[in-house]
């Protein structure tokens, strides 16, 4: 989809909706799609106050910017903020399945327990698979109700979907769950030429990853990726953003890697 072709339709600008999109990789990619030519409808957890500067960050990157609070993995809530945004809007051309959580405690998959397993898969996998099958939905009104509607689905996965870490086992299953879900919902809706993604970051600078910050900074030294530097937001919203704006119009289903070349086999 083009920001060209989308304001053609609906006579104003795109909207993209990103969960998670007031901070880390979010928050960049949310930025790139403001400076594209996007309006934003983001959620999150915290509430609007606590958000408030990236949501005026956003804003003076020129977007009109909707905050919901949310969970993405409460139905409620996500149809909460489905309806917010239908009545903000009236529109959707973009979803940006971002948000996402790190276990509480990296455990031994031997030690791992029941509740972080449903913790992580229920934020990471089941809500934005719920999402997408709400989403999709509309798309499809949409595209049934104007034949010039473009749309897409981006999922933000991670490395980690195959390359395998004993002591977060419920990370890494989420996000492969991730990986077949961009299949799924790709096979779905090819018919509707919504074109579905899966994006792979790898070390990204954000909170998530502060806690190890200093471990992954001496084996980046020691050419853990073969970009030896920390990825940025940006770098991921770069990439998010050259897929909305139609990049791939012939790519659904592509799985793009964003980790400095770290899943680069070499000898």
């Amino acid at each position: 989809m083009t920001v060209e072709r989308a304001r053609h339709h609906a006579n104003s600008r795109p909207v993209a909706l990103v969960t998670g999109g007031t901070r880390g990789i979010g928050l960049g990619i949310a930025l790139s799609l403001a400076e594209a030519g996007y309006d934003l409808a983001v959620c999150g957890t915290r509430p609007a106050s606590a958000a408030a500067a990236a949501l005026e960050q956003l804003r003076r990157a020129g977007a009109t910017v909707l905050y919901v609070p949310a969970d993405v993995a409460d139905a409620a809530a996500r149809a909460r903020l489905l309806e917010q945004l239908r009545t903000h809007f009236g529109r959707l051309n973009v979803l940006v399945n971002n948000a996402g959580v790190a276990p509480k405690v990296r455990a031994d998959i031997l030690e791992a327990t029941p509740e972080s397993f449903d913790y992580l898969l229920s934020i990471n996998l089941k809500g934005p698979y719920f999402l997408t099958q709400a989403v999709a939905r509309w798309m499809i009104q949409q595209k049934q109700a104007a034949v010039d509607f473009s749309g897409c689905i981006i999922n933000i996965s991670s490395v980690s979907a195959t390359v395998a870490s004993v002591n977060r086992g419920d990370y890494c299953i989420s996000k492969a769950g991730v990986a077949m879900a961009t299949r799924l919902w790709a096979a779905r809706l090819g018919e509707y030429d919504i074109a579905v993604y899966e994006v792979r970051p790898g070390l990204i600078q954000t909170d998530m990853t502060a806690p190890v910050r200093d471990k992954y900074e001496r084996m980046l030294a020691d050419g853990l990726a073969v970009q030896r530097r920390w990825g940025r937001p940006e770098d991921v919203g770069r990439v998010v953003c050259a897929l909305a704006c139609g990049a791939m119009p012939y790519g659904t289903g592509a799985v793009l890697m964003v980790d400095g070349g770290l899943t680069i086999p070499r000898l």
